[in-house]
């Protein structure tokens, strides 16, 4: 995330606003911006951190330190900010009205989402590729009975996950990719496919500021490279303050006869 977008978040609240559907459950965003402008502040130190480790040490050992010397490097828990738990509430309210039996949280972190879809599914599921990270997630969701963390790389998943899961969520998780070429990122995509069942959801959201925004381009090209994916079909987007969100459902892979 990068700080320069900070004017543009707070000069375009109007504008997201106004583009809210009257059907959606209405979330107070311009009472919690302001305090908010912090969150992002941390986020992008964060962001900026790992990007530097990964560099040195490789994109595992950067999200293992960041989380073993702070246990919640991106404050999302924390109860001065509002924005990541309206965010996360906002994005539950955009999944099928419907329970599912089992749920997977890729890239779980601290595993707040998770937590969240465990009042829509059965049995969730969050995957993270720091083991310090599942550590915090498994303490933090100690009390929920349906509700379990492994660590795990999600550019190398077992066979064992395929075919399993009819809700599959990522978010903001794929633009830490590294690097993030079309190639790789369209093997992530089909993976991410093959997880689910025939004719299962996925949700994935990425942060979206402005159009000219370099990361918001980063996240529009994870978006392509779903929408191009044979194995998807795009149920509904939606663009909210300040992230982009696309459902889309499974269309099981042709065999030959």
């Amino acid at each position: 995330m990068s700080v320069t977008v900070l004017p543009s978040i707070v000069t375009g609240v109007g504008r997201f606003m106004s583009r809210r559907k009257s059907t959606e459950p209405r979330l107070p965003w311009l009472a919690m911006l302001p305090l908010d402008i912090g969150l992002f502040l941390k986020s992008a130190r964060t962001d900026a951190k790992i990007a530097r480790a990964k560099r040195r040490d490789g994109t595992t050992a950067a999200f293992e330190t960041a989380y073993r010397e702070s246990e919640d490097p991106w404050a999302s828990a924390s109860p001065r900010y509002r924005y990541q738990g309206l965010k996360y509430d906002r994005l539950v309210a955009l999944l099928p009205r419907k329970r599912f039996a089992n749920a997977l949280d890729l890239g779980c972190g601290l595993g707040l989402l998770s937590q969240k879809l465990t009042n829509r599914a059965e049995r969730v599921l969050g995957i993270d590729i720091a083991p310090a990270a599942i550590e915090h997630a498994r303490r933090r969701g100690a009390a929920f009975d349906n509700l379990a963390f492994e660590p795990g790389d999600i550019l190398n998943l077992p066979s064992s996950l395929d075919g399993k899961f009819d809700l599959v969520v990522v978010a903001d998780v794929l633009y830490y990719l590294s690097p993030l070429d079309e190639g790789i990122l369209h093997a992530v995509v089909r993976r991410i496919a093959d997880l689910l069942t025939p004719g299962g959801t996925c949700l994935l959201a990425n942060h979206f500021f402005f159009a000219a925004d370099p990361d918001s381009k980063v996240s529009r090209k994870i978006h392509r490279a779903f929408k191009a994916c044979p194995r998807f079909t795009v149920t509904s987007e939606h663009r909210r303050a300040f992230f982009l969100a696309t459902l889309f459902s499974e269309r099981p892979s042709l065999l030959p006869a």
